[in-house]
């Protein structure tokens, strides 16, 4: 045991300490956010001006501020939840291309706990690294103005973000794994950190995407987590917002916002229920970590 946390504490600080790729792992988050200041801010509010025509005056600049900048704050967390684990998870490939694993091969450590220590180690970094994007993100929108957001719904957002890192560890751990040198991962990772973006819905609202195209992109399990987080970080003020309609639409102006903006996942034949994301999140990581593990065995000998 003291041998896997061990390894596990030199994963985190070979990441940690690389300033460029603490940077590079947060590249399309920054991407979100710059693409927010230049121009997504005004589509998603011409978008949510689309459905709120007639009951201007019943919904406040200041709720329409505050219900974008959640969207971005989806985005930017959703994104690094992709990027910042892919990019931890390269040590697996400098390790195998440096002959680091003909060392590490040799230690007392079973193979399922070297493969486990890589798994543990960037889940553990994204966590952290998400938790960061997340408190800042929930201050900033704090003092802006009313976020409407319960300590419930708080602590929800800190449990998804465990989830997701998880889950997106253990998706993404397969994939770094057939990789043999980092020229191959990098060129991945450029790949994946520009779609990044569209499969989770942050430059454009999936449900805009046709319905072959929704389910591909919530395949990916932090697609299904980004649905959850933007669900948790808009509830409270769409509420608040058809309290102030005063039901004069039915309940419309909220609807829609929670069909443009995607707050259930759709796959397949139609949307899912958060339960069914979570089980089908958390299915999908314990198939992967299973995988892993037995693509470890098999690639990486003892010498």
């Amino acid at each position: 045991m003291r041998g896997f946390v061990g390894f596990t504490k030199r994963n985190m600080m070979l990441y940690f300490k690389d300033l460029m790729a603490v940077i590079f792992s947060m590249l399309t988050s920054i991407i979100v956010f710059a693409l927010y200041q230049l121009f997504l801010k005004g589509t998603f509010v011409d978008s949510i001006s689309d459905s709120m025509v007639g009951l201007e005056n019943f919904i406040a600049a200041s709720d329409i501020d505050t219900l974008v900048n959640g969207i971005l704050l989806t985005g930017i967390m959703g994104s690094a939840i992709i990027t910042v684990p892919f990019n931890c998870l390269n040590t697996i490939v400098k390790d195998r291309e440096n002959k680091i694993d003909y060392d590490i091969s040799a230690t007392p450590l079973k193979r399922w706990q070297i493969v486990l220590s890589y798994f543990t180690a960037s889940s553990l970094s994204s966590i952290i690294m998400v938790a960061i994007v997340l408190t800042v993100g929930l201050i900033a929108l704090t003092i802006m103005g009313d976020t409407y957001i319960s300590a419930e719904c708080i602590a929800m957002l800190y449990g998804m973000d465990i989830v997701g890192s998880v889950s997106s560890t253990a998706f993404f751990m397969i994939i770094m794994l057939m990789f043999k040198n980092t020229a191959v991962s990098s060129a991945f990772f450029g790949i994946l950190s520009a779609a990044a973006g569209f499969v989770i819905g942050a430059y454009i609202p999936t449900s805009n995407f046709s319905a072959t195209v929704q389910t591909v992109c919530n395949l990916f399990p932090a697609s299904h987590v980004t649905v959850m987080f933007r669900q948790l970080l808009l509830k409270g003020v769409v509420e608040h917002i058809n309290d102030g309609i005063g039901g004069i639409d039915n309940g419309a102006f909220a609807e829609a916002i929670r069909n443009t903006f995607s707050f259930e996942a759709y796959l397949f034949d139609g949307n899912v229920t958060n339960r069914t994301s979570l089980i089908y999140v958390g299915a999908l990581a314990v198939v992967c970590i299973g995988i892993m593990v037995v693509l470890y065995s098999r690639t990486y000998k003892r010498k």
